[in-house]
C-alpha cells in the first residue's frame, strides 16, 4: 500500500487531497501547525475505512519539523511514495503598508517551506521514485494590486517546482504543481458557504491529484492551471 505525506492537510485544498487518498487506499500522514485541528482531521481521515491516516504536529518553516514527519512516515509505515507540498499562508496588503513580518512568514511559508518539505522526503522518495506535487496558485502567474508577498512567494513556487522536476526526473521521481484560482477554503480567514459553490471544490483538487497519480509512468502533467468552470 503507497504512503502520501500531506503538509497543511487539516482543512482545506490539503484535507481534500488527504480524503481522496485515503478514499483510493492510501495512508496518508497529514501535518499542521495546530495540534487539535490535526487530531479532528485525522479522526475523520480514519472513519473512511480505506487507507488509514496520522496526524503530526508539524510547521513547514522548521526543517527539523520536515525531517521529523518523514521519519514518523517511515516508521510507521517503512516507505514515502508521494509528498504533497501544500501549506501555505496569504497577507493582502499594498507594498507600502505590508509589514517586514508578513512579507517573511509568507516567503519561508509558502516557499522556503516547500523546499523544507522536499529536502527532507528526498532519500525517501528516490527509493520509492515517488512523487512529488506543490499546490501553487494562478496567483503564480497573474499579479495583482496587494498581492505581493503572495504573488512573489506563488511565482517562486513555480519556478521551484518546474526547476526541482528537471533537478529530479533522472531518479524516476515525478515532480507537479498544481495551480488553482478561486478555491472554496478557509484562506485567509474565508468561511466557505453555500455562496462559494461556484468556486473549485477542496475535492476536485483531491480527485485530480488521485489522477495524476494513476496516469501512465510515462506521462507528467507537470504544471496545471485550473480554474472554475463558470465565474460567479
Amino acid at each position: 500500500m503507497k504512503t502520501a505525506l500531506i503538509t497543511g492537510g487539516s482543512k482545506g485544498i490539503g484535507y481534500g487531497i488527504a480524503e481522496a487518498l485515503v478514499k483510493d487506499g492510501y495512508h496518508v500522514a497529514i501535518t499542521g501547525r495546530n495540534k487539535e485541528q490535526v487530531t479532528l482531521a485525522t479522526e475523520e481521515l480514519n472513519k473512511i475505512k480505506s487507507g488509514h491516516a496520522i496526524g503530526i504536529k508539524a510547521d513547514v518553516r522548521d526543517y527539523a519539523d520536515q525531517e521529523a514527519a518523514v521519519k514518523e512516515v517511515l516508521s510507521h509505515w517503512g516507505q514515502l511514495d508521494v509528498l504533497i507540498a501544500n501549506a501555505g499562508i496569504g497577507y493582502f496588503a499594498p507594498v507600502d503598508t505590508l509589514s517586514l513580518e508578513q512579507w517573511q512568514e509568507t516567503i519561508d511559508t509558502n516557499l522556503t517551506g516547500v523546499f523544507y518539505s522536499l529536502r527532507a522526503s528526498l532519500e525517501a522518495l528516490k527509493k520509492s521514485k515517488g512523487y512529488i506535487i506543490t499546490i501553487a496558485s494562478l496567483a503564480g502567474t497573474n499579479f495583482f494590486a496587494n498581492g505581493s508577498a503572495y504573488n512573489a512567494s506563488k511565482f517562486g513556487l513555480v519556478g521551484f517546482t518546474q526547476a526541482a522536476m528537471l533537478d529530479l526526473r533522472q531518479y524516476g521521481i515525478k515532480v507537479s504543481t498544481i495551480m488553482p484560482g478561486s478555491v472554496a477554503t478557509h484562506f485567509n480567514n474565508h468561511t466557505p458557504s453555500p455562496e462559494d459553490a461556484w468556486k473549485i471544490q477542496p475535492e476536485d483538487i483531491g480527485q485530480m491529484v488521485v489522477d495524476m497519480l494513476h496516469m501512465n509512468p510515462r506521462t507528467l502533467p507537470s504544471k496545471i492551471e485550473v480554474r472554475p468552470a463558470k465565474p460567479n
